[in-house]
């Protein structure tokens, strides 16, 4: 059985030549420090905290096939996304990435897909990146951040880039900033920013997108939120009740659930009773693997936590290994 993953990191290689070159990434500095040190810019200081982001393209090869991955889908590192850089300066970014990106996949015989990063600061560009990416580089798609410098993905601006995408057939996936998050303006203890804040950052993007009208506005529009849309689903009936119960609230000719089917999540939800949830919610068809490589350690793969359990049916677990992905990005 062939094996996809969605949700898999890239630090891009330019980023560690400017280390060793004692020089500024795109904005970002380096601070040496323990392990690999951290990277400082758009406000934030962003630590690595596994050794894996700087693999070669061999040794992530091999580390996917311990991890009984065929094919991963490379995006970048949330950190670097640039959303605060100017737009030229986040054009030059994103192209930096995206050329890299699509030359790795190129060199991986068939072992690696791809997804840009974007200036989406102007959407003008973000769209012409895209375009280029999708139909120059060969890659799938875009890796989003949940917002863009505080604004959220509602924001009628944004409707031509969705309009754009849904036109090349580019997947949009979404995935929160792991280091900062609103809820770190609540508290910066226990480790919250990451274990919740991400998972509640996940799920208002994907309430955002269910009750303002884009998926209305674009149907065939494909969008996949990480961490199973964090607990978004679970609180379907609360957004469905405001909408039956405050119509001037509205933004849709149907409650959010109508919608809940059109988005994909991965299965990157914390365990497996969580996971199951989700797929009683949503259906088997619209869940697909991810693994969140290399931050997330998994005991002995994201593949073998998916085969052992027991509350999936063997139908359930093909398409979320490989064939719903496979179905989405044209992937052999």
């Amino acid at each position: 059985m062939k094996t996809i993953d969605i949700h898999a990191h890239i630090v891009p290689d330019s980023l560690w030549r400017a280390i060793e070159a004692k020089k500024d990434w795109h904005g970002f500095s380096h601070e040496a420090g323990e392990g690999l040190g951290a990277m400082v810019g758009c406000g934030m200081r962003t630590t690595f905290t596994s050794p894996k982001v700087r693999y070669t393209l061999e040794e992530r090869l091999q580390d996917m096939d311990e991890q009984k991955v065929d094919v991963q889908v490379l995006s970048i590192h949330t950190p670097f996304v640039g959303y605060h850089l100017a737009p030229e300066q986040g054009l030059a970014l994103a192209r930096d990435v995206n050329d890299e990106i699509g030359a790795t996949v190129n060199r991986s015989t068939g072992r690696l897909a791809g997804l840009a990063t974007l200036p989406v600061q102007d959407v003008k560009l973000a769209i012409d990146e895209l375009e280029r990416a999708v139909t120059k580089l060969g890659l799938k798609g875009a890796s989003l951040d949940t917002d863009v410098n505080g604004e959220q993905w509602d924001e009628p601006k944004f409707l031509p880039f969705f309009k754009a995408a849904e036109q090349m057939g580019a997947l949009l996936f979404y995935h929160p900033q792991p280091q900062n998050n609103f809820l770190l303006q609540r508290t910066k203890r226990h480790g919250l920013n990451n274990s919740l804040g991400v998972i509640l950052d996940d799920a208002i993007v994907t309430a955002v997108l269910l009750c303002s009208g884009v998926l209305e506005k674009c149907p065939d529009l494909k969008v996949c939120i990480a961490h199973g849309g964090g607990p978004a689903c679970y609180a379907m009936g609360r957004l469905d009740r405001n909408w039956h119960d405050r119509p001037g609230t509205r933004s849709t000719s149907k409650p959010p659930s109508a919608y809940q089917k059109q988005l994909y999540y991965d299965t990157v939800t914390g365990n497996e009773e969580a996971l199951r949830f989700l797929i009683d919610q949503v259906g088997a068809d619209r869940v697909v693997m991810g693994s969140d490589w290399p931050f997330v350690p998994w005991h002995p793969s994201p593949v073998t936590w998916l085969q052992n359990m027991q509350s999936l049916s063997a139908q359930e677990k093909e398409k979320i290994l490989w064939k719903n992905l496979a179905q989405l990005l044209d992937i052999r």
